[in-house]
Order: structure tokens, then sequence, then C-alpha cells
């Protein structure tokens, strides 16, 4: 048997949970992994099978089954008596994709972020509660949940199902977590690229899209401007912050904004990329007002995503501070973009080639 686990991880099987179980179990953290269908089922195999190929040993990982559109996550008395002594729980669980419904986003991204933090209130040990956030959310300082009923369906219409469904959920964990006097980090990253080195990717959502418009010659004007920033944060970089945000956040509520401030400007990214790939770089810019009035058809651009281009920038003080107390740092952004594009390529953009 295992050992009791330490930390739970939801959203184990996604794109960022993954590594982040295998940067825990890297630490010798025994970790419980919620996998739908629980031990021994496809996710689960499959998720063991994908830690020993990148050499870190399953046997301190537990398997537990938990529905995050249910309070208590629905855990097992078995299940949650093996839970018992965990102490950080990591919610990296979320429904990500764009042209979702409020019905198919809201129950996973709000309802499940506000189960998770629940839950974490009823661990006698608890330590810290992390829940993974949107790019571009959280950045008030007096969130407010809930909204008025009219005022979330103007969110949903403006913004779209994802996106509204995010900035519904960080209000919702922030006010929560305080009324519950949960220790809270709330974790905002960028657009998450694949591994530093490899360029192992598993997301093909966002900026890929960009990529694989570009790598497939349908990219004759890039959206936005000569300023346009859209940031970017490999995913074994992410993985290590938040594997450390636990023992080293000391607030009681703590948000980090993680990304590469050398990331190019989006104009600068998509043409070194253009030269690596060996296509051509876009002609010129379309200003994204312009773009969401042209038909989809037309544009191929998703009018959910347009809300991410734009020439902010972001506070990553805390972040850059927890990084440097680690001796965490980004690693060369040019070489892991091309890495990444590189293996975008190879995997078909997720799709069959």
């Amino acid at each position: 048997m295992p050992p009791l686990p330490s930390t739970l991880v939801l959203g184990a099987t996604g794109f960022l949970g993954r590594w982040l179980v295998l940067e825990l179990l890297t630490r010798d953290e025994p970790v419980a992994a919620a996998v739908r269908g629980g031990p021994g089922s496809t996710r689960d195999t499959e998720l063991r099978d994908w830690l020993r190929a990148h050499g870190t040993e399953d046997t301190s990982l537990t398997t537990v089954v938990a529905d995050l559109t249910r309070p208590g996550l629905d855990f097992s008395p078995d299940d949650d008596a093996r839970l018992a002594e965990v102490r950080d729980v990591h919610n990296l669980a979320a429904r990500y994709a764009f042209g979702l419904t409020r019905a198919q986003a809201h129950p996973a991204n709000v309802d499940g972020a506000l189960h998770a933090l629940r839950w974490s209130a009823t661990r006698p040990h608890l330590r810290r509660h992390v829940h993974l956030s949107g790019y571009r959310v959280g950045r008030g300082p007096h969130p407010r949940h809930p909204l008025p009923p009219r005022e979330a369906a103007a969110l949903y219409a403006r913004l779209g199902a994802y996106e509204a469904s995010k900035q519904l959920g960080d209000a919702a964990v922030r006010v929560t977590a305080d009324r519950l006097d949960v220790p809270l980090t709330t974790v905002n990253p960028s657009s998450v690229i694949g591994h530093s080195t490899t360029g192992e990717a598993g997301q093909y959502l966002g900026l890929a899209q960009l990529v694989r418009q570009l790598h497939r010659g349908r990219l004759p004007l890039l959206p936005g401007t000569r300023r346009t920033f859209l940031p970017v944060v490999t995913v074994d970089h992410l993985a290590r912050f938040l594997a450390a945000v636990p023992a080293h956040d000391r607030p009681q509520a703590q948000a980090h904004a993680v990304l590469d401030p050398d990331t190019p400007l989006l104009p600068d990214l998509i043409a070194l990329l253009a030269t690596h790939l060996g296509v051509r770089p876009p002609r010129g810019h379309i200003p994204v007002p312009l773009l969401r009035r042209l038909p989809r058809a037309l544009t191929g651009a998703d009018p959910e995503t347009l809300s991410f281009l734009s020439e902010d920038r972001y506070d990553t003080t805390s972040a850059d501070h927890l990084a440097a107390k680690i001796g965490l740092s980004h690693p060369p952004v040019t070489e892991a973009l091309r890495a990444w594009s590189t293996r975008l390529v190879a995997d078909g953009f997720g799709t069959a080639t």
C-alpha cells in the first residue's frame, strides 16, 4: 500500500496536472491523484505509464475518484479516509474549451472550484489550498461573490463561457476562502507551452491554435497590434512553481501571476516561429475590434480567444520573489518556443494526421 498522501491534485490527468504529480513524486511527496474512473481505470493506467516513461515510480501515488460538480467532491468513505492526512490541495481541474455553454462551464469552473475549497476546509492538517486561476482574471483587489444574476449573465454574454466562468470561479474562491479562514493561493499563469527542452505539449488551444494556422498557411494577418503581448510559461517551470507554493507562501491569501517577461511581443514571437518552421509569416495586422465583426468562417478565429490579445503587462513581483527563494528561473524562452512548435507539428496539433 502507498503511504497516506500529503497532497491531493485535482485535475491530475490533465496537461499541467500530470507534470505537477511528476514533480511532487520526484520530491518524494506522497500524492493522491483524482482520476475519473478510479484505480485500474484507463486514465489511471495512462497516468502511471506516463509517469514511469518520464523516469518516476508511481509507488507513492494513490488514486481516488472525485466529482467536482458535487458537494464534498463525492469521495467515497474509504477514499475520504485515505485523504485524512492531506495538508496541501492543488485544484487544477477545469473545463477548458472554447465554445462552451454556460451550463457546461459553470458546474466545473465555478461550483467545482467552491466544492474543492470547501472540502479543503474539512482537512484538519490543511496547510494551503492552491487554486489554478485564469490568465487575465482576479486582478481586482475586491472580488465580489455572488454576482447579481443580471451581471453574471452579462459577463457570460460579453466574454464567453470559459473566461466568464474562470472570472466568477476566481472571485468565488477568494471570497469564500476568507469566510472559511482557508489559507489560499491563486496562481494565474499565462499561456502554458510545452516542456522547456523536449517541447512535449498535450494541450492545443489558445496560442497553439495560432501556431497551427501559421504552419498551415492560414494566418495571412496577425490579430492585434505591434505591441500585443501574449506571454508564455513552460509547463515544467509552472509545475515546479506550483509544487513550491505551499511550503513558501505565508500570507493567508496570496496571488501570483506566473509568466516569462522575456516572451517576445506577439508579432516577433510569430515571426520567430515562422522562421523556425520554414513558413511565411503574416503580412500585417488586423485590429481585434475589426476581427470580432468578421465572420468566423472567414477569419478562422474563435471569438473567445480574442480577449487574450492585449498590450497589457502583469505584476509578477510575488511570483518572482518566490521563484528566487527556491532558485527557480525561466528557461530560455526562444529555445522553449522552438522546441514546443516542433513538437506541435510532430503531434499533428493534437489531431490525426
